[in-house]
C-alpha cells in the first residue's frame, strides 16, 4: 500500500471476488419489482455471512432487507438495489441480441452490480470500524423495486431513515462522476374507466366504451404536451384494453399514466391537469372514471458538502483501471451503438464527444454543465429525508443506454466487475471521511436543512397506498 492510498481501498479489494460472485448470482435470477425473492435471499445470506445484524421484511416489504454493524456514533446508510427489468433478457458477454431463459427479465440497468457494490462498501466500513474500535454504525439497505415500484419512498415513509446521518449510493454508468443530482419527480396513476357492454354491430348505440375513454384521455394528454414545461414528461401504458373481442363494446379499460416533472410542486400541478383530462374523457364517452396511485418518487436533492467530499475521494482513486481485454469487448458493444448514443453520454457531462473512446478513462469534474435528459429514481425520497450523495461509475462501454440489451450483455463482464469494485471504494472512502469528520456531517446537515426550509417534504404517495407486495405471490 502506497503512502497516499486510502486504507479502506485494501479492505474492498480483499473481499471483491466474493461480491462480484454475488453480483453474478443475482444477474442469473433476474426478478422484477417486489418479486425479488431469490435476489433478496442472496443479499440476506451475504449479510449474515459477513456478520451484520439483519432486519428482514423491512418496512413491511418481504424483499427489503437491512443489515447493520457497529455501535453508537454517526449512522451511515449505503443503499443497494437488485431488481431487474421486463423484456431485457440477454445472454451475458455477447455483443448481439440473444434471449436466455423464459422469463424475459434482465438486468438492463445494472442493479445486480449496484447492490453488490453497495454491500461490499458497507462490509469494508464494518471491518474498518471494528478493527479501529470506532464508534459508528453502518447500514446496508437492500432496496427492491426501484424500477417503477418506489420501495425507498415507502421505506422513507415508514421512518427507516429517521436516525441516519448520511446516505451514500451509486449507479452503473458508462462514465465516472459524482452524480449531478438531476432527476424528475414522478407518479404512476392507474385510471380505470367503466362503461356499458353492448353488441358492437347489433346495438352499438346502447354501449358506452371504456376503451374509447382511454383513447380520448391519451389524445387529451398528447395535446397537453405543448403546454407543459420542457423537462416534464407524461408516458402511458395500457393495463387493460377491455378484452380481445372487437365485436363487444368494452365496458372496462385501464391506462397507467406516468407523470414526471422537475420537482414535487411541478408534478402536483401537472397531475391536476392530467386528472382533469381523465374526467373530461369520461364525460365525452359517457363512462365513469376512478384512479389509484401505483407509485411515486421525488426529485433528487443535491448536497454540495457531500458531493465535494466524494469528488475528493474519486479524484484520489482515479478512473477504473480497465485492461486491453476489457477494451476489446467494449469496442464490440460500441459497434452496436449509434453516434447519438455516445453523444448523449458526453452531453450529460457537458463535454465534446469522443467517438473513438471505448471505455471511460477519466473522472469528470464536479463543476460541469449538465445538458442531458433526466430520469427518475426513488433515491430522490431518501435525499429529502437525509443528506445523500451518489456516484456514477463506468461499468459498460461509453454510450451504452440503460434499459437496453447492450447494458444487460455487459452485466457479468470483467470491466463490469472492476467498475463495481471501484464504486465500492468510492463509497467506502466517502463513508470513512464522513465518520471521521464531524465538520462534514454538520455542513451536510445544514445544507439539507436549508433546502427543506424552502421546500418542505411531502411524501408523494398517499397514506392509503401501500407497497404491492402481493406481486411476489402471483
Amino acid at each position: 500500500m502506497t503512502t497516499n492510498e486510502n486504507p479502506i481501498w485494501r479492505r474492498v479489494d480483499d473481499k471483491g471476488a466474493a461480491f462480484t460472485g454475488l453480483a453474478d448470482r443475482v444477474f442469473d435470477v433476474p426478478e422484477i419489482a417486489y418479486t425479488e425473492v431469490r435476489s433478496c435471499a442472496e443479499h440476506t445470506a451475504m449479510l449474515k455471512a459477513e456478520g451484520f445484524r439483519v432486519r428482514a421484511n423491512a418496512a413491511g416489504i418481504p424483499t427489503a432487507v437491512v443489515g447493520e454493524a457497529g455501535e453508537g456514533g454517526p449512522v451511515i446508510a449505503i443503499l443497494g438495489e437488485f431488481d431487474a427489468l421486463p423484456g431485457l433478457s440477454q445472454k451475458a458477454g455477447l455483443a448481439q441480441p440473444m434471449l436466455i431463459g423464459d422469463s424475459g427479465f434482465g438486468h438492463g440497468c445494472g442493479h445486480n452490480l449496484l447492490g453488490s457494490a453497495a454491500m461490499l462498501a458497507a462490509t469494508a466500513i464494518k471491518d474498518w470500524i471494528e478493527a479501529e474500535g470506532i464508534k459508528a454504525r453502518v447500514r446496508y439497505y437492500g432496496c427492491p423495486a426501484e424500477e417503477g415500484g418506489a420501495a425507498k419512498t415507502y421505506m422513507v415513509r415508514q421512518g427507516l431513515f429517521d436516525d441516519v446521518d448520511i446516505a451514500i449510493t451509486w449507479h452503473p454508468a458508462s462514465f465516472n462522476a459524482v452524480d449531478d443530482a438531476h432527476s424528475l419527480a414522478n407518479i404512476r396513476i392507474d385510471f380505470t374507466f367503466l362503461g356499458k357492454a353492448a353488441h358492437a354491430a347489433g346495438a352499438p348505440e346502447l354501449g358506452r366504451s371504456a376503451l374509447d375513454s382511454v383513447e380520448l384521455m391519451n389524445i387529451g394528454v398528447n395535446y397537453l404536451r405543448e403546454h407543459m414545461p420542457d423537462d416534464a414528461r407524461v408516458h402511458y401504458a395500457y393495463l387493460d384494453a377491455g378484452g380481445v373481442a372487437p365485436n363487444v363494446v368494452q365496458s372496462r379499460a385501464t391506462v397507467r399514466q406516468l407523470v414526471r416533472a422537475r420537482d414535487l410542486a411541478g408534478m402536483a400541478d401537472l397531475v391536476k391537469r392530467v386528472r382533469a383530462i381523465g374526467d373530461g374523457a369520461a364525460m365525452m364517452s359517457g363512462t365513469t372514471v376512478t384512479s389509484k396511485v401505483f407509485s411515486a418518487v421525488s426529485n433528487l436533492v443535491g448536497n454540495r458538502p457531500l458531493e465535494k467530499a466524494m469528488q475528493a475521494q474519486f479524484d484520489a482513486l482515479g478512473p477504473v483501471p480497465f485492461s486491453e481485454a476489457d477494451v476489446s469487448f467494449a469496442k464490440e458493444i460500441r459497434a452496436t451503438l449509434t453516434r447519438d448514443d455516445i453523444a448523449n453520454m458526453f452531453g450529460r457531462l457537458g463535454m465534446k464527444p469522443d467517438y473513438d473512446l471505448p471505455l471511460c478513462n477519466f473522472v469528470a469534474p464536479l463543476n460541469r454543465r449538465f445538458t442531458g435528459a433526466m430520469g427518475s429514481t426513488d433515491v430522490g425520497d431518501v435525499s429529502w429525508a437525509v443528506p445523500t450523495v451518489q456516484a456514477r461509475v463506468a461499468t459498460c462501454a461509453i454510450g451504452t443506454p440503460l434499459h437496453t440489451w447492450q447494458q444487460t450483455a455487459q452485466g457479468k463482464t470483467g470491466f463490469a466487475h472492476k467498475g463495481m469494485i471501484h464504486a465500492a471504494k468510492v463509497m467506502a472512502a466517502t463513508a470513512r471521511t464522513a465518520i471521521l469528520s464531524q465538520e462534514l456531517r454538520v455542513e451536510a446537515a445544514q445544507a439539507h436543512a436549508e433546502y427543506l426550509a424552502d421546500y418542505p417534504y411531502i411524501c408523494p404517495i398517499p397514506d392509503d397506498v401501500h407497497p404491492p407486495v402481493h406481486l411476489a405471490a402471483e
